[in-house]
């Protein structure tokens, strides 16, 4: 037998793969299930099913939807060997995705429909999300540098009458108050004993 030397790990194996598969997997999932607990919240049907009832199976729905869809975009991705915005690869797996759910939900008829749907959807959504990305970094680096020159992501507003003061506005507030009440005699007292 020949010496075997170790294989290099895969290259989904390497640690931004996981990385990766969190920002385009699981993100998009979650955030879908927020939006389908939203779209519940607003829902004709929430005083029938009651509000609970429909924001969790609105928000369950959607949050399965786009975790096979991007589970499969990701699978056909690492198969073709393709780089992250393919839109080839959201057609591909718009088409599988959209097969295997419209089986589940309504049959022969139902798998045509939804592949159809979901491969003409889901391209257009990621071609969105490609173009609409480089405006949300913007928009987030504008926000955290706001942040950072304001003092952080809640500031009181002006008429507050708790106010965060810095040095000198501390400074010039000590001045105005011993202008203002002049020298303390138990001030001094303790001054003294000390």
């Amino acid at each position: 037998m020949g010496s075997r030397e170790a294989a290099a790990p895969p290259p989904s194996a390497s640690p931004s793969s996981s990385v990766n598969w969190k920002d385009r997997v699981f993100i998009p999932t979650l955030l879908a299930g927020i939006a389908g607990g939203g779209v519940g919240l607003v829902s004709k049907h929430r005083k029938v099913h009651g509000l609970a009832n429909i924001s969790a199976t609105y928000a369950t729905n959607l949050a399965i939807v786009t975790g096979c869809y991007c589970g499969a975009r990701e699978f056909v991705r690492v198969s073709r060997k393709s780089g992250p915005d393919d839109l080839l690869d959201s057609a591909i797996a718009g088409f599988g995705s959209g097969a295997l759910l419209g089986r589940l939900q309504g049959g022969q008829l139902g798998a045509i429909r939804y592949s159809i749907i979901f491969a003409v959807v889901g391209p257009i959504v990621d071609f969105a999300t490609v173009k609409l990305r480089p405006a949300f970094s913007s928009f987030r680096e504008s926000m955290s540098k706001d942040m950072q020159k304001d003092g952080g992501w809640f500031k009181l507003p002006e008429w507050s009458p708790i106010q965060v003061l810095d040095d000198e506005a501390l400074a010039k507030k000590q001045a105005r108050e011993r202008e203002l009440y002049g020298p303390r005699p138990l001030g001094n007292l303790s001054k003294e004993e000390s």
